[in-house]
């Protein structure tokens, strides 16, 4: 399947799902492609994690999800974790596990029932540790971590599955600028390779980087569409309540205060 290609990666029908008894998304349809990279960026309370937690299987829903053309209801908890894997809020992990350990839960989906790590195990966690700038804490506890070495570390463990299909929730949180220009890089060399992200973020000039934007505002998807699309820029600056704007600057759109 060549990247960039019109088949889905993962569409959604009619997704409903609920927070305390109140209905908070409102029957979700849409369509992301495969091989590209989809920010999901919207107001506060707008839905954007419940949408990927549903999309997840990570939270009561109704309504249809398909990943890469399978009905998820239908596929089992493995095939589920091999093919997408999660990156999530505030995530929690054993304190003590050391960081290799943590980053090899990323390949439970590929080992037998107890079984030992196979040698492809290794090679993907150790890969997914350089790919972070994490191996050289490999035997430190995630306890002794600060925030953002952590949220590095998670990011290892999502990128040792060697999914398909990624999603990461404010995947950006605890970062530095350096860090967060270096997470940027690793997601466009999975888009490279054929792999599809899906992002929430609240930094709307780095949703800009991606291929495609997905608007959300009260539970409701109110535009998606390329990030560079003059419909997509009015879209955003329209649920931000016209508190941004939108400009190029060199080859890249940004979003500054509006003066």
């Amino acid at each position: 399947m060549m990247p960039g290609s019109d088949t889905a990666a993962i569409e959604t029908r009619a997704l409903r799902a609920q927070l305390g008894g109140v209905e908070v998304l409102h029957g979700i349809d849409l369509r992301v492609r495969r091989g590209r990279w989809t920010s999901v960026v919207g107001p506060n309370g707008a839905g954007k994690s419940t949408l990927l937690k549903a999309v997840a299987h990570l939270t009561p829903h109704a309504g249809a999800v398909h990943l890469l053309g399978a009905d998820m209801a239908s596929m089992g908890a493995r095939e589920r974790a091999r093919t997408l894997s999660w990156l999530g809020q505030n995530e929690s992990s054993g304190d003590d596990l050391t960081v290799w350990d943590v980053a090899m839960l990323g390949r439970l989906p590929h080992q037998a029932w107890l079984a030992a790590p196979s040698a492809a195990d290794y090679a993907a966690v150790e890969q997914a540790l350089r790919a972070t700038q994490a191996w050289e804490w490999r035997e430190r506890a995630l306890g002794q971590l600060s925030g953002g070495e952590r949220q590095r570390v998670l990011l290892a463990r999502a990128l040792a599955v060697g999914a398909d299909v990624m999603l990461m929730d404010e995947p950006l949180a605890n970062l530095d600028p350096p860090h967060q220009a270096h997470w940027l890089a690793i997601v466009r060399a999975l888009v490279e390779q054929g792999k599809t992200v899906v992002s929430v973020l609240h930094e709307v000039t780095m949703a800009l980087h991606a291929d495609d934007i997905a608007i959300m505002e009260q539970g409701r998807l109110r535009h998606h569409g390329a990030s560079g699309d003059h419909a997509t820029h009015a879209a955003l600056m329209a649920v931000f309540e016209h508190c941004i704007r939108i400009q190029p600057l060199g080859d890249q759109w940004v979003a500054l205060p509006r003066a």
